[in-house]
């Protein structure tokens, strides 16, 4: 059976540890990782002025041959701001779900249904948590209630993707460990950590997929173009059912 590949990638509104905002140069680095489904977070898109401004659709036209569904969270400089998922397989829904609490700012995760190489369905949510202790279990509790993660209408299998914002192992990531496989990447590379880019120091970013999908490759994607173009660094799966 055919495998396809996932990567999540936090491109901090596309501003590089150069300070420099380079739409272009985040498009660089995910054609390098010539994934079929990429999740985004800290996307920035502002329309009417120049095209660059639009960072979603902007990417989505240099890396030719994906569809862009973007999950906005909130209104930022006069633009739409949030997850985006690009996908160059057949996507059949795309869903915003609010993990916003108690007036912390406005977080999100987008659930897009995509149909994988054999005809299958896939639900892959892109998330973004908070970054204060209680906002963060409280989001965790609700991405696995019934009418998210654990909802009746998810016909497919499951992958979790995005940043989670936690320092040290929390209850996010417990309850998510309880629930999926998670990626140990101190299996898979000498370097753990993915945030900051260029000195990896924290582990914020992670996947959680189903059980019945078959890990067969990972990779946290370390070029000289990727440790400057944003202060995370994408990672790279390649699952077959």
């Amino acid at each position: 059976m055919q495998s396809f590949r996932v990567a999540t990638y936090n491109i901090h509104k596309c501003r590089g540890l150069d300070r420099r905002v380079r739409p272009a140069r985040i498009a660089d680095v995910l054609r390098e990782l010539d994934a079929d489904i990429i999740a985004l977070q800290e996307v920035l898109s502002v329309h009417g002025g120049a095209p660059e401004d639009d960072q979603a659709d902007f990417i989505a036209s240099r890396l030719e041959g994906y569809s862009c569904h973007f999950g906005e969270n909130r209104r930022l400089r006069g633009g739409a701001y949030g997850n985006v998922v690009l996908s160059r397989l057949p996507v059949v829904l795309a869903r915003n779900y609010d993990l916003t609490w108690r007036g912390h700012e406005a977080r999100g995760c987008l659930r897009t249904d995509i149909v994988v190489p054999g005809g299958e369905a896939l639900h892959l949510f892109n998330v973004h948590l908070g970054t204060a202790f209680l906002e963060r279990r409280h989001q965790a509790r609700r991405m696995l209630s019934l009418d998210l993660l654990r909802a009746d209408n998810l016909a497919g299998l499951r992958i979790v993707v995005g940043d989670f914002n936690e320092w040290t192992a929390g209850l996010a990531s417990r309850l998510m460990s309880e629930e999926f496989h998670t990626i140990d990447l101190r299996r898979h590379i000498r370097r753990s950590r993915t945030y900051p880019g260029l000195l990896p120091l924290l582990h914020l970013d992670h996947f959680y997929f189903d059980r019945h999908l078959v890990l067969e490759s990972f990779a946290l994607h370390r070029t000289r173009q990727s440790l400057i173009a944003s202060d995370h660094l994408p990672m790279v799966a390649q699952f077959r059912l």
